[in-house]
């Protein structure tokens, strides 16, 4: 299904405006054939357990033409050759109304449907009794089964011109239908026109071409209308204001042909058909393709305008950003669904499925919404000063914090990640490039969309670039005068593919091959808690453990038992090393550089700490082949822990493990941008230049001097214009 047609999953009451084009021929006389289709529909609609409510136009050209025939009939001859005079309207109308619920009712009882008419005025609606009353009335008629069929009063109207004044609460039935819409809660609103929809012209112009969605902010200076409909009041200008009207208020509207015998149920199918109005209809423009350069400057131009806002400015767009996914929750969440869908069908590895899920409601939780509320009330990293040194008399030095410009993110699989990176970038005053996987491209292009309409206009949604195809990677690696810095999440391979292709400079953030050792001196209690939630919280996670070294002792005090047979309860699949396989009978690990991203692990014994120490040393890198070459060696070094109660062999792991997080009687997967307080993490790095462990705000920013004092014009002369005083200057507090 269409994303844009997704909403009908959850239609559960509609409301049907007929149109007098559609009741009527061109000769004025009922349609008869079209209102038995219409009523066809509508019976399904009401055995499927569908809420249906009509509003029909057509009462008043029904009584005109009745009355002209009236008229004819008991005229003289004289008569007719006397000028003749109008109508009047609400003569018709009174006339025409009983012959159109007169021919409603005798086609729903042919259905076995039973129908009831509601006339209303405008002025009706101006008393909330009244209000109150209608919706009472129509759920009640609802709740029976009955079909509710409403109309204007045009016989009563108090207005002077019924069918042109446009002031008032409503002012025709598009409108009236509408206004419906909100007052009986509908979730779906569709207006039945002449014409297949909502065109960029005239309908008979062939240069014209049906509109499927319509984007106010691009349809509505692009669309010449023809004439008016016929009949009727509005034409398709009424129609497309009342409709603009509902979908800004929540409502979708749909405008299509009711010509066409099965249209309802057809958009009720979620098929692609008629004019779609809705208020995240912007959010499915397509995005017009943009070239490598020209979206890395725009990126860059974005992040001068980020950066000369005030702190306040920064921080309201990151609460507009948070506010903005909460708000989109059900849309974000179709999207992920449907790529979650499309992975399994695809045989994706199912930690990658894992990875790719969007829980129900995680755009509320603590990664999404709330870590970026989080780091918007973070004291703000621009600008803040790090140093202060006197050069001379009268010369100050300031060393201050300045984002770095314009970062490129490649990420696999984690929409959660784009959302993460996008909050850090914001904060941090700097422009973004987004590289996603494939498998997330639904869920990456409504994230990207939601954000990017936060950003007010005076920095621009630019700042933020999304890359939508592997193609366009090597081009902006090729931008070393544009892009600062360039962030791979992901594989070793990914990694090192990326650090082979550009000048720019790279934060690598790999996999993570996570160590528990497992001392003799541990509280068993303390070590089966620690091990469990390392293991099973998030076996997809790069801080999950995937390697349990356990102390030789534990083997014969029943320690590696009391472990093992816990991870295997809770469906852990368990392999060994050389030591351990045999000690517990199971298949070896074909190596310790295996990272699982699954309920499974490696297992091996340790004399000690100190060989603890040189297993991670040893194991937690990875070496990638091309043909007969080496082309890359990686260390992973991501997180490590010690489980003992002996402070002393703590404190040998803690000193000598060489990895970004070492963690003493602790859960790997403490390792989180967010858990460390951070907001959110661009990722977690295993580099040693920059960056190390969850790089968040600081990890995005560097550093610049200021002369904040010039003095009276101090010159170097060759060293002889000032007397050097290199005084540290307390900072502010």
């Amino acid at each position: 299904m269409d994303p844009s047609r997704a909403f009908v999953k959850n239609v559960k009451r509609l409301i049907i405006k007929v149109g007098t084009a559609v009741v009527t021929r061109s000769d004025g006389r009922l349609a008869l054939g079209r209102l038995g289709s219409l009523c066809e529909q509508v019976e399904e609609l009401n055995s499927q357990g569908f809420e249906v409510i009509l509003v029909t136009s057509g009462a008043v050209g029904l009584g005109r033409q009745k009355l002209r025939y009236r008229r004819l009939i008991n005229s003289s001859l004289a008569d007719l050759q006397k000028p003749q005079v109008d109508l009047d309207g609400k003569a018709c109308a009174a006339v025409g109304q009983n012959s159109l619920m007169a021919l409603y009712d005798s086609m729903f009882s042919q259905l076995d449907v039973t129908s009831a008419q509601l006339l209303v005025t405008d002025s009706d609606f101006r008393d909330k009794d009244f209000r109150k009353q209608l919706n009472e009335t129509v759920i009640s008629l609802l709740s029976l089964k009955v079909i509710p069929i409403l109309n204007e009063n045009d016989a009563i109207s108090t207005r002077k011109a019924p069918y042109e004044d446009s002031s008032g609460i409503f002012w025709d039935n598009d409108s009236l239908a509408a206004l419906l819409a909100l007052e009986l809660k509908a979730d779906l609103l569709v207006l039945l026109s002449d014409v297949e929809g909502l065109y960029s012209g005239p309908p008979r112009d062939p240069q014209s071409k049906l509109i499927h969605t319509y984007i106010n902010e691009v349809h509505q200076s692009e669309i010449t209308f023809g004439d008016k409909s016929r009949v009727g009041r509005g034409g398709m200008t009424a129609k497309v204001k009342a409709a603009v009207n509902a979908a800004n208020a929540g409502i979708p509207v749909v405008i299509t042909s009711g010509y066409s015998p099965e249209n309802i149920i057809k958009v009720l199918q979620g098929e692609h058909i008629g004019t779609l109005f809705h208020q995240d209809a912007h959010f499915w423009a397509p995005r017009k393709e943009v070239g490598a350069r020209d979206m890395a400057v725009a990126a860059r131009e974005g992040s001068r305008r980020l950066q000369a806002l005030s702190s306040q400015e920064r921080k309201k767009i990151l609460l507009d950003v948070a506010d903005a996914l909460e708000e989109n929750e059900k849309l974000i969440t179709f999207e992920n669904e449907a790529d979650v869908a499309a992975a399994q069908q695809t045989g994706l590895e199912k930690s990658l499925v894992s990875r790719l899920a969007l829980k129900p409601g995680k755009a509320r939780n603590y990664i999404l919404a709330n870590s970026i509320r989080v780091l918007a009330n973070m004291e703000d990293p621009i600008g803040r000063a790090l140093k202060k040194t006197e050069l001379a008399d009268g010369l100050l030095l300031e060393k201050k914090t300045s984002p770095l410009g314009v970062l490129l993110i490649v990420f696999e699989s984690r929409p959660d990640a784009l959302v993460q990176i996008a909050s850090l970038a914001i904060r941090s005053g700097n422009g973004l490039l987004l590289k996603g996987g494939k498998e997330a491209k639904r869920s990456n292009a409504i994230l990207h969309k939601v954000i990017t309409a936060a950003i007010p206009d005076s920095v621009g949604g630019r700042l933020i670039g999304l890359v939508t195809t592997r193609e366009e990677i090597p081009d902006l690696l090729k931008l070393d005068d544009v892009i600062d810095l360039v962030i791979p999440r992901g594989s070793n391979k990914l990694v090192s593919q990326i650090k082979s292709s550009t000048k720019i400079p790279v934060l690598g953030h790999a996999d993570g091959i996570c160590h528990v050792y497992v001392d003799k001196s541990a509280n068993m209690d303390v070590a089966k808690h620690i091990v469990l939630d390392a293991k099973v919280d998030y076996p997809a996670a790069c801080n999950a453990m995937e390697t349990l070294l356990l102390h030789k002792d534990l083997v014969h005090t029943g320690g590696l038992i009391e472990l093992t047979t816990q991870l295997c309860t809770e469906g852990v699949t368990l392999y060994g090393g050389p030591r351990a396989s045999k000690e517990l009978n199971v298949p070896q690990a074909d190596t310790f550089h295996h990272e699982y991203n699954a309920m499974a692990c490696t297992v091996e014994i340790v004399d000690d700490v100190y060989a603890a120490v040189d297993h991670i040393h040893q194991h937690g890198r990875h070496e990638h082949f091309y043909g007969a070459s080496i082309i890359f060696l990686f260390c992973s070094a991501h997180t490590d822990c010690i489980i003992a109660e002996d402070r002393e062999v703590a404190e040998v792991f803690l000193c000598q493990v060489d990895s970004a997080a070492v963690f003493h009687n602790a859960s790997t997967r403490f390792c989180d941008g967010a858990r460390f307080g951070l907001g959110a993490e661009v990722g977690i790095s295993t580099s040693r230049i920059h960056a190390r462990g969850p790089v968040g705000v600081e990890g995005l920013l560097t550093t610049r001097w200021y002369t904040i004092l010039r003095g009276s014009g101090q010159v170097v002369d060759g060293d002889k214009g000032v007397i050097y005083t290199h005084k540290d200057v307390p900072l502010d507090p």
